[in-house]
């Protein structure tokens, strides 16, 4: 499941690049308009700013953010609600704390590609911890313990090295993303399998669902549901919220 997601990645990230050249060359939307510096237009002002986004294939990425909709609303969603009815609540803490535990392969691996030597101290310590005395990570016992996860990916790295992110994607299931946030994902996911913490993918390749089960995991614990913003401007706002994020995280 893994390689199909890292696949996609590639595939729209190289349609991207091919769509840039039947595009025109991107301009700042907000460029030649005049802003009155008056009290009252702190709301135009933020507003226009949410425009301000690289996304030459905007018409294409809208599509892709309805398919995502649609796909959250008629499939994701039931089988995340699913399983949420079937399993009690400390099963699904259980199985969370797994796959958060070898999220930290990654997140030690950028962390140490960024300098970021105390952040790279609490993340070992929180997979020295969690898997030995959490049990291959069953219990987070490191956030007990005052080391909550501190996430780090690839696309955190490139931009701390001040690698622009490029054009905005949408990507297929996974959302929002951009040019070097996705490639980032895929040199995660590679990582992973080259370090082969506790043999977790040689164990999730002898036994597919655990695949399956992964994917409902990330959706049951991403809070996100699309139409929450009530608002017919959705898919601008989301694209806005998630560069600003991107910026904030790679500033810390």
């Amino acid at each position: 499941m893994s390689r199909i997601a890292i696949s996609l990645v590639c595939m729209c990230a190289a349609g991207s690049l091919h769509a840039q050249q039947n595009v025109p060359e991107y301009t700042d939307p907000l460029e030649g308009i005049v802003i009155h510096e008056g009290k009252g237009y702190q709301f135009e002002r933020s507003s226009l700013r949410a425009l301000n986004v690289q996304d030459p294939i905007e018409g294409f990425n809208r599509r892709i953010y309805r398919f995502n909709a649609r796909f959250d609303d008629l499939v994701y969603l039931p089988v995340v609600n699913t399983y949420e009815w079937a399993t009690p609540s400390f099963v699904r803490t259980g199985v969370s704390n797994v796959f958060n535990n070898l999220g930290d392969v990654p997140n030690l691996g950028n962390s140490l590609l960024q300098g970021k030597v105390r952040k790279s101290m609490r993340t070992t310590a929180r997979l020295l911890f969690n898997s030995t005395l959490g049990v291959l990570g069953l219990f987070d016992v490191a956030k007990k313990m005052g080391l909550p996860q501190q996430k780090e990916d690839f696309g955190q790295t490139l931009g701390y090295y001040k690698v622009p992110p490029g054009p905005y994607l949408v990507l297929p299931f996974l959302g929002p993303s951009s040019l070097r946030d996705a490639t980032g994902q895929a040199v995660d996911w590679t990582f992973e399998d080259y370090v082969e913490f506790l043999n977790n993918r040689e164990v999730k390749n002898n036994n597919p669902s655990l695949w399956a089960l992964q994917a409902v995991d990330l959706r049951y614990q991403n809070e996100f549901r699309y139409g929450a913003l009530d608002s017919p401007f959705e898919y601008d706002q989301v694209r806005y919220l998630y560069t600003k994020l991107r910026e904030l995280q790679i500033s810390q």
